[in-house]
């Protein structure tokens, strides 16, 4: 075996199989092959076990990064497995889909020049072959406290919130509008990203916690509010952001504009047979133009390739440097035959009774915005039309709180977010004492395992606020 200390020197960084792209756009199926035990433990071992680990600091959850790393090398996979579940409520979604070049692999002090260390794939390693093997999360010392607490919202905030509830000895009730657990995990984010098998497996996992799920359950239509908190100790909300951004362009209510979000989920659902094939977005054969470079972007191009589109060009405003998407999708998005036009900017969409082009003008880099990056500014003189025969709109997306909530009196910023306090007692309370919410709804949307993170927060604040603190299970 490689000395520990000079293994990143010995052995380079190796990612996991990825499958050719005529394979990959055969199918949904993930596009990387699972690491095999002695390959893990492997490249685990290259971690410097830093004595200040940058990438435990950079991750969102505080992931115990070296320490589970070293558990793998040492071959203890249900130690790493219960240590690794100690911050993160689903290790083997983020191990999936986080963007681990701008989080833990990005801060890794190996990533200069070296290699960081290959922690995602790591990360899920540990947890699908822990679960293969027949660990399962220890609840041993749970102590039952007769409370229970109603969750809005199955994805990955409302998910994380009632992982930590079960472990604090809380029954947590989750409802969801959508037949199946995950909200966007599974509706959202294509299955060669994150196959659906994984989301059904961690419900099994935490139905035998103790979770207890109401799905096809739409609160406001099938349940008032009014009941939910009558009937329950407390209330979580976690029900993400689904109002799509619009670019205020001429065109884009033409026939053959899509929003990125209704076309992943009819995607998803003609691939899990749910729906009979009802508002199936077919772009086989057709010419497609995709207006976004971030993660949602990136998921609309490989999904329509996968349909068989004609071709497919992907618009950004800004450079590549400043593409705001995963540099791994991005990656793989070019392999799979996608077209990239950088410092390119919307300001029409073409067509009468359908889609024909797009009019983009050219764009350069001024200085920066009130958020710090620099801002895109238009190239006068510099239009021009690319052909399309259909476009995707993948600008984002933000919150819209339900009439139910606010007539509830839950207090919204002026854009839509939940206002929650900063009280560390009482993390992400909102104006109605007995209500937490944590999130996309709360932050606008962002990363799944920022939505973890604020789950798991709110959760250990409902722990406290029904007077549970010193209840809590260790295993939280």
């Amino acid at each position: 075996m490689a000395n520990r200390h000079l293994q990143f020197l010995e052995i380079p960084r190796r990612e996991p199989e990825k499958y050719p792209v005529e394979q990959r756009l055969a199918n949904y199926r993930e596009i990387y092959a699972p690491y095999e035990a002695p390959s893990a433990a492997e490249q685990a071992g290259r971690c410097l076990a830093c004595g200040n680990p940058f990438c435990e600091w950079r991750c969102p959850v505080h992931n115990y990064i070296p320490n589970w790393l070293q558990l793998i090398n040492d071959g203890k996979l249900f130690e790493a497995a219960e240590l690794s579940h100690k911050t993160n409520s689903l290790p083997e979604v983020c191990g999936r889909i986080c963007p681990q070049d701008r989080l833990c692999e990005g801060a890794c002090t190996l990533n200069d020049g070296l290699g960081a260390v290959t922690i995602g794939s790591i990360e899920k390693y540990i947890t699908d072959e822990a679960l293969k093997q027949g660990w399962r999360p220890d609840l041993s010392g749970v102590r039952p406290t007769g409370r229970k607490v109603a969750i809005i919202g199955a994805g990955p905030a409302g998910l994380g919130c009632a992982d930590i509830l079960a472990r604090s000895g809380v029954t947590p009730v989750v409802f969801d509008r959508y037949p199946r657990v995950g909200g966007l995990l599974t509706f959202g984010i294509p299955p060669f990203k994150l196959e659906k098998e994984v989301v059904e497996t961690r419900r099994e996992i935490m139905e035998g916690m103790g979770v207890e799920f109401r799905l096809g359950v739409e609160v406001g239509r099938d349940l008032a509010f009014a009941d939910l908190l009558e009937n329950h100790d407390a209330v979580f909300l976690g029900m993400g952001t689904y109002r799509s951004v619009r670019g205020g362009f001429a065109g884009e209510d033409l026939p053959g504009v899509h929003q990125a979000l209704p076309f992943l989920i009819s995607n998803v659902n003609r691939e899990l047979g749910l729906d009979g094939g009802q508002g199936w977005i077919d772009l086989a054969g057709k010419r497609v133009v995709v207006l976004g470079g971030g993660d949602t972007g990136m998921d609309c191009i490989r999904t329509a390739l996968r349909q068989g589109a004609a071709s497919v060009t992907c618009t950004y405003r800004r450079d590549e440097d400043n593409m705001p998407g995963s540099r791994r999708d991005y990656k793989s998005a070019r392999e799979e035959g996608c077209r990239f036009l950088f410092n390119r900017q919307p300001v029409e969409i073409l067509g009468e009774n359908g889609v024909r082009g797009v009019k983009l003008v050219e764009t350069r880099l001024g200085p920066p915005g009130p958020r710090g990056r620099r801002q895109a500014e238009v190239v006068p003189g510099s239009e021009q039309v690319i052909e399309a025969d259909a476009v995707i709109v993948a600008f984002g997306f933000r919150p819209d709180p339900p009439d139910w909530l606010l007539e509830a009196g839950v207090a919204t910023h002026d854009d839509g977010r939940i206002r929650v306090t900063a009280d560390p007692r009482r993390p992400f309370q909102t104006s109605v004492g007995k209500v937490f919410a944590g999130g996309d709804m709360v932050r606008g949307s962002d990363l799944v395992v920022t939505a973890v993170f604020e789950g798991r927060e709110a959760a250990r604040g409902i722990v406290n606020y029904l007077g549970l603190g010193q209840q809590s299970s260790t295993n939280s």
